[in-house]
């Protein structure tokens, strides 16, 4: 069962905390104000927040700069047998961009209404996990608690613009094979219901640039075989698939359950009365471990092919991994998991074996959207569960190939 009452923070004062507000809350905030937003992420002053939060808890903290500017900060809490794996609890430090005319309150002001609703960039994803998983840590610490297996905490740059720069990096370096890694948690999603949200598979995740090219001329003309006739043929071809995965026409399916296509740029043109003889589109495809990836990519082609000659595609994100993990009560990972938290078991994504979770229930699903936020009760509940979750993890016991 989970304790009442939210995690205790003693022996300090945090800088700028309001009156009455939970010092854990206050972290939070100061941590959402913090603008390392796409596409020029403040990260030093990100890496100087964390090092900060590593020297107050003891901490081992390393820095790997996997690429110039771009950092991963390592926090460790080591465990009584560090011979064991570890648990890796992954989080990313970069926010997506806002659209601040949309916004009731300034997306990196962290304003907190009087409903404790806490609206800021990141509130969701994924800020909020990040200091869910230090102040666990920090109130199993000021218990006094000791885990058989070492804790390691990653902030990762770049994983909204697909981690080629951070995490993708950061797997091939010695520095992460050193971290002994055995099970992970990363992000998951808000549930607007009383449920929790786990994903244990990760959708594929492509990013694609389809280029048409037409016939240019005059704005005035009647022109044949155009850039733009073809780019709207792909569009619908790709839209149809869009309408068939729509999850309001097959409402037993999850998120997780069908491939989400969507055309997230465009570009392409000249002036208003040139006909181009260019155009291109991006799309952001999820597909998910059930799906044939080649006959999918074949398909790709197929549409290309359907709307005219001249259209291609590139790309320029491919994961091919559907690897899933085990979601079986003989798997020691998955019944630490499950056995902390009676949670239900809605949706997909994530792999090493690892988890993706994060502890947002009455939360409706907000990420990258306007008017991003979280619930003061739900945040602090998250740091309960995470309390009880490194607890069941860090304890598991060795392993067979662990000797």
């Amino acid at each position: 069962m989970l304790p009442d009452g939210g995690p205790e923070r003693t022996g300090e004062k945090v800088r700028g905390q309001d009156p009455g507000e939970h010092p854990s809350v206050t972290l939070f905030r100061e941590y959402l104000r913090l603008k390392t937003v796409q596409p020029e992420p403040n990260y030093d002053v990100a890496v100087r927040f964390l090092e900060r939060i590593a020297a107050e808890l003891g901490l081992g903290c390393q820095k790997v700069e996997v690429f110039p500017g771009r950092v991963v900060t390592i926090m460790t809490w080591q465990g009584t047998d560090p011979q064991l794996r570890s648990i890796l609890l992954n989080s990313h430090t970069d926010v997506v961009p806002v659209f601040e005319e949309h916004w009731t309150h300034d997306p990196f002001e962290a304003f907190k209404d009087s409903q404790g609703n806490i609206y800021a960039r990141g509130a969701q994803d994924m800020k909020c996990v990040s200091i869910q998983y230090i102040e666990a840590i920090r109130r199993l610490k000021a218990e006094g608690k000791r885990f058989p297996r070492t804790v390691h905490m990653t902030f990762v740059p770049d994983e909204e613009i697909g981690g080629v720069k951070g995490m993708e990096l950061f797997v091939k370096r010695p520095e992460f094979q050193a971290l002994n890694v055995g099970f992970t948690l990363d992000e998951g999603l808000a549930n607007p219901t009383d449920a929790f949200t786990v994903f244990y598979g990760e959708k594929c995740v492509w990013w694609i640039k389809v280029k048409c090219e037409g016939n240019p001329g005059h704005g005035s003309q009647f022109i044949e075989n155009t850039a733009a006739e073809k780019l709207v043929r792909e569009v619908a071809l790709f839209w149809g698939v869009r309408g068939l995965a729509w999850l309001s026409q097959r409402p037993h399916l999850t998120l997780g359950d069908v491939t989400s296509i969507n055309m997230t740029m465009l570009s392409g043109g000249v002036s208003f009365n040139v006909v181009p003889s260019e155009l291109s589109a991006a799309f952001d495809i999820r597909i998910p471990p059930t799906v044939n990836l080649q006959a999918f990519e074949e398909q790709l082609t197929v549409w290309c092919r359907a709307a005219g000659e001249g259209v291609t595609y590139k790309f320029y994100q491919k994961y091919m991994d559907q690897t899933v993990t085990f979601t079986e009560e003989s798997d020691p990972w998955w019944k630490a998991f499950s056995g902390a938290l009676t949670l239900p078991l809605t949706a997909l994504q994530a792999g090493h074996p690892a988890l993706g979770f994060s502890p947002m229930n009455h939360t409706p699903v907000l990420l990258h959207d306007h008017n991003e936020y979280l619930n003061e009760r739900v945040f602090l509940r998250g740091i309960e569960i995470y309390a009880c979750l490194l607890t069941s993890l860090a304890s598991v016991p060795p392993l067979p190939a662990e000797g």
